[in-house]
């Protein structure tokens, strides 16, 4: 392509990936509102597979797509994401129950992990040298850049869209119509239908006469049934933690001896399929990337930062909500100034690995990152909404910086045909620690949510050993007993959630060591390829040359054939 058709089609991968940007945040915002209008906050495990369902099939579906990329090409792989993205949008926006939500949330998700490795790949082939590292960042840029928007999309959709006030005054009240349009959070799904269908008609336009190369190999059906399962089993053996009656009662079974059940049989499916991927030249994830040292690094640092923003995420917008008793517009402040912080770093950090090695921009976005953290750990009930925005900016801007050294240090260690299995395997990483933390959150947030509801409501006069003496002769429903439990409710809320934000902190401390290996790399990016593929790594099947015929650069020479092919590129 020439630099201008180039330009256009990234601009096309970077408005998909927005969206799927766009569809996490909202639905973060979102998410007080639909356990509300469909069931209680005692329903938050079950509730909180609106959003893990849609992690869990996003990180089974990325892996399938990278590899689809590297087989068939990205054209029809991006255009099919898309459709079935705007489909299980609206899907969810017509829900009527919290368990056809979550299908919803399962069709978008197939396609929204899709959107990402295939455009990450894309941008990788439409650029060379160090213009890759700077498309790569503006993909990553663009991801967060729609975390931005959504809550400020969401919060003017839940506070000023009323869709059934407009249908009273058609004279239309109650019914089909109103059910299916009301209440205002189906339309921070809904909204993307309109989107999903422009973008759909512009990529198919954009993409006319261009595709990656494609090669010859079998799909890994089984090992992503095993990879999947695996990470099912833990995930949702994590959420249920502390559960007391629930599932366990219904099966029958001890909560905890439940919970260890599943994650360990997680846990073997998890070792039975890196047996099974080892044996095959073109598996679901390739262990044998792992081989190499720096690609190893960027997928830890991806898992362990992963999980420190799921839980400022999510954690934010439950303190703003359940802490601070704040609606949309305040979730639009907090939520919005930490997506924001993050598109910043995502898009900056892409500019900062031309001048500076990606070892010191990664160690300077993880401190930003744990001192972000750290900063939420402090919050108190009395927070100030702007201090809230700060921490969680801080935390952003420093998860922002690792988006571009990682993907490109991962990239780069592996070569150019085996960019849609790389990108894949990192940003599935990155997902598995999101999905890792919100389990976490989930299991922590709903045991102390039981607790204190039995301390409220465990007998009729309970509640009033907590409210002040003065107000214990009067009744449960009194507002002045209603604002002193909800005073002491908030504190307890907030002791939950600072434990929470410092042992995210300290999991994302860990990726320290990590960022040190990534090393001085990114000063010697290749004009044409990256560093040989692992050896014995399953791909194109070519016997060492990559798919689109870049002669010895992808082959198993090792140290090298490394050096003959990447040359310096001049840093302006």
């Amino acid at each position: 392509m020439d630099r201008r058709a180039s330009l256009v089609l990234l601009v096309v991968l970077g408005t998909g990936v927005f969206l799927a940007g766009l569809e996490l945040m909202i639905t973060a915002v979102a998410l007080p509102a639909i356990v509300e209008d469909l069931g209680a906050w005692t329903d938050l495990r079950h509730a909180s597979w609106i959003i893990n369902a849609y992690l869990l099939v996003y990180v089974g579906t990325m892996p399938l797509a990278g590899r689809l990329a590297d087989l068939w090409g990205v054209r029809r792989l991006f255009l099919g994401a898309l459709l079935l993205f705007t489909l299980g949008s609206l899907l969810a926006g017509s829900a009527g129950s919290m368990d056809a939500l979550i299908v919803g949330r399962v069709v978008q998700a197939i396609g929204g992990g899709a959107l990402v490795p295939v455009a990450t790949a894309a941008a990788s082939h439409l650029y060379e040298g160090h213009a890759r590292p700077r498309a790569l960042g503006i993909i990553g840029a663009l991801t967060f850049l729609g975390m931005a928007a959504g809550p400020f999309l969401g919060a003017a959709i839940l506070g000023a869209f009323r869709p059934e006030a407009a249908l009273a005054r058609l004279g239309i009240l109650g019914g089909p119509l109103t059910e299916l349009v009301a209440p205002a959070w189906r339309w921070v799904f809904s909204v993307n239908v309109p989107i999903g269908i422009a973008v759909l008609a512009l990529g198919w336009a954009a993409t006319t006469g261009w595709d990656t190369p494609r090669t010859r190999a079998r799909l890994d059906l089984a090992g992503a049934t095993l990879f999947t399962f695996a990470a099912g089993a833990i995930l949702l053996g994590v959420t249920l933690l502390g559960e007391s009656g629930g599932t366990g009662a219904t099966l029958g079974l001890d909560p905890t001896l439940l919970s260890v059940g599943l994650v360990s049989v997680g846990v073997v499916a998890g070792i039975v399929a890196v047996v099974h991927a080892l044996r095959r030249p073109d598996p679901f994830l390739d262990p044998r990337l792992f081989r190499d040292r720096v690609f190893s690094s960027a997928a830890l640092i991806s898992l362990l930062t992963g999980y420190g923003f799921a839980t400022a995420i999510v954690g934010a917008a439950v303190f703003v909500d359940r802490v601070l008793y704040g609606g949309p517009d305040q979730q639009r402040v907090a939520l919005g100034a930490l997506a924001g912080a993050t598109a910043v770093g995502a898009l900056a950090s892409g500019w900062l690995v031309r001048h500076v090695s990606l070892r010191t921009v990664s160690l300077f976005g993880l401190a930003a990152s744990v001192a972000g953290l750290a900063w939420m750990g402090t919050w108190t009930a009395g927070v100030d909404l702007g201090v809230v925005a700060a921490g969680g900016g801080l935390f952003g801007l420093g998860f922002g910086l690792t988006v571009t050294p990682r993907s490109t240090a991962a990239l780069e260690a592996v070569g150019r045909h085996r960019f849609g299995a790389a990108s894949a395997t990192v940003t599935v990483a990155r997902m598995i620690g999101m999905a890792v933390g919100l389990a976490v959150l989930t299991a922590y947030g709903s045991t102390a949510i039981s607790r204190l509801s039995a301390q409220v409501y465990g007998s009729p006069d309970a509640y009033r050993s907590i409210v002040p003496a003065a107000l214990a002769a009067r009744p449960l429903r009194d507002p002045l007993v209603v604002d002193a439990l909800e005073a002491w409710a908030a504190r307890k809320a907030a002791e939950t959630m600072v434990v929470l934000f410092l042992v995210a902190a300290g999991v994302t401390a860990v990726a320290v060591p990590a960022a040190l290996a990534l090393g001085e790399r990114p000063r010697m990016l290749s004009a044409e390829t990256g560093a040989p593929a692992p050896a014995g790594a399953g791909g194109s099947g070519d016997g060492g040359n990559s798919a689109d015929g870049d002669d010895g650069a992808d082959g198993e020479d090792g140290a090298d054939g490394d050096e003959r092919e990447r040359r310096p590129v001049t840093i302006a």
